[in-house]
């Protein structure tokens, strides 16, 4: 194709498939409130399902012997490098730096995938 010639048509749905697959992409950074007073911080890509896997008991080790009682924030990322460099930082804070860090970023459960 030349410069001259005009460009094809978009195809149909093209839009909806380009906002599905960079919503694909996104990671999440999450903090949980769970018994015992004890945080727990991990990465997903969507981290309702994953806060519901670990309240069955099929998450984590740690969440297995502390069982999670709510989302206290969640940070979007563009990818998944990204969230686990945030997820390290994240557990090298005090527990009330952390408790500051997910009054930051509230989880809104509206605001995910």
């Amino acid at each position: 194709m030349s410069l001259g010639q005009a460009l094809p048509a978009p195809r149909p749905g093209a839009a909806e498939a380009d906002a599905a697959a960079a919503a694909d992409s996104v990671w999440w950074l999450y903090l949980l409130a769970c018994e015992n007073g004890y945080t727990y911080a991990g990465t997903a890509r969507n981290p309702q399902v994953r806060f519901q896997l670990h309240r069955s008991g099929k998450g984590a080790r740690f969440t297995r012997i502390n069982r999670p009682l709510e989302i206290l924030g969640a940070q979007r990322f563009a990818d998944r490098a990204a969230a686990c460099r945030a997820e390290y930082l994240l557990k090298q804070l005090s527990p009330a730096d952390k408790q500051r860090w997910a009054a930051n970023w509230p989880f809104d459960p509206d605001n995910t995938p």
